[in-house]
């Protein structure tokens, strides 16, 4: 196909929020580097990490004027001379840079296929949201048959994923989910859901574990829930798998990792562990289409915005009022 000079996208020009994000209409067509492909985007996926970019608080995130989003999927277009693993109109799904636009330019080796009977939206959540939930309830996690799993921002894209990985390996799910979400999370298969907007979590959690706490909590929420997360994991053994900073930072001392939580605290970047531990995420990534082939983990539709609403999605994302993936259509 015929791959035009400009396209549209949207521009984030500062670092005061998604709110300074701008649609454009001839943004340049990226080039394929040598390990790259070009995929025309059919659906961009909306992440907590594109708020965190468009604030400045992402670590080493890209500077404003910059084409916004980092996952999306569609079908590739053209390849770089170093790339033999794809060919044009291979439908993939991954993260790269300038997802939000009509053409992204995408590692070859972080490209996904769309599995045979998804849409491209349906499998946004397979190249950040699943793999992140995987590799943090198994190979970090070790979540497995009789564990109880707590879960905060459940009705999140992560979090659902997570939820019905945690059920999938039969460990007992309390989550935690704002009022207007819960029945979203028990159809999911939660066996409790707590308000996360209000009440002691802490001890509402150890009332359900009979005072013994949670072998695993995901963390994503940051902020007061950080500190409560803390608290509901089993002394000594419980592990605290922390993969984001919704809610703003908080700290945590060696004081209190000695004489108050007395917990295994991992931090989880999927980008990193791709780098850092690619035998790790290899095994993720196999373990995760073991189970897309076996129906254990079904195709979810995104709640679709276009793409000039990306903005007005970003900022309903930041202030905790959407539920599920979102997505936004070039």
């Amino acid at each position: 196909m015929t791959v035009p000079a400009t396209m549209r996208a949207l521009q984030q020009t500062t670092l005061n929020g998604p709110q300074d994000m701008r649609l454009v209409t001839d943004a340049p067509v990226p080039a394929p580097g040598p390990d790259e492909v070009l995929i025309r985007v059919t659906a961009a996926g909306v992440n907590f990490a594109d708020v965190s970019r468009a604030r400045g608080t992402f670590l080493d995130g890209p500077r404003p004027p910059y084409v916004a989003g980092f996952e999306a999927a569609g079908e590739i277009v053209a390849v770089g001379e170093a790339v033999a693993a794809w060919q044009p109109g291979a439908r993939v799904v991954g993260v790269g840079n300038g997802a939000f636009a009509e053409y992204m330019a995408l590692p070859a080796a972080a490209a996904v296929p769309v599995p045979p009977g998804w849409t491209e939206r349906q499998a946004l959540g397979l190249a950040v949201n699943w793999p992140t939930a995987l590799a943090a309830l198994k190979p970090l996690g070790g979540v497995g048959s009789g564990h109880v799993v707590l879960i905060h921002a459940a009705a999140g894209g992560t979090g659902q994923a997570a939820v019905r990985i945690a059920k999938h390996y039969g460990a007992t799910v309390i989550a935690t989910a704002s009022p207007g979400k819960h029945e979203t999370v028990l159809v999911l298969g939660a066996d409790h859901v707590l308000d996360s907007l209000g009440g002691d979590l802490a001890a509402e959690v150890a009332e359900l574990t009979g005072g013994s706490g949670v072998d695993v909590v995901l963390e994503s929420a940051g902020g007061a829930t950080f500190a409560a997360g803390l608290a509901a994991a089993k002394r000594v053994t419980g592990r605290v798998i922390v993969y984001g900073v919704a809610g703003g930072e908080a700290p945590v001392t060696n004081w209190e990792l000695v004489y108050k939580h007395q917990v295994h605290v991992i931090g989880l970047n999927i980008g990193v562990l791709v780098q850092a531990a690619p035998q790790i995420f290899g095994e993720v990534m196999g373990e995760l289409s073991a189970l897309i082939a076996a129906g254990v983990l079904a195709p979810v539709a995104p709640t679709v915005h276009e793409l000039a609403d990306g903005p007005k999605a970003l900022t309903e994302l930041e202030a905790r009022a959407t539920v599920g993936k979102l997505a936004l259509l070039p």
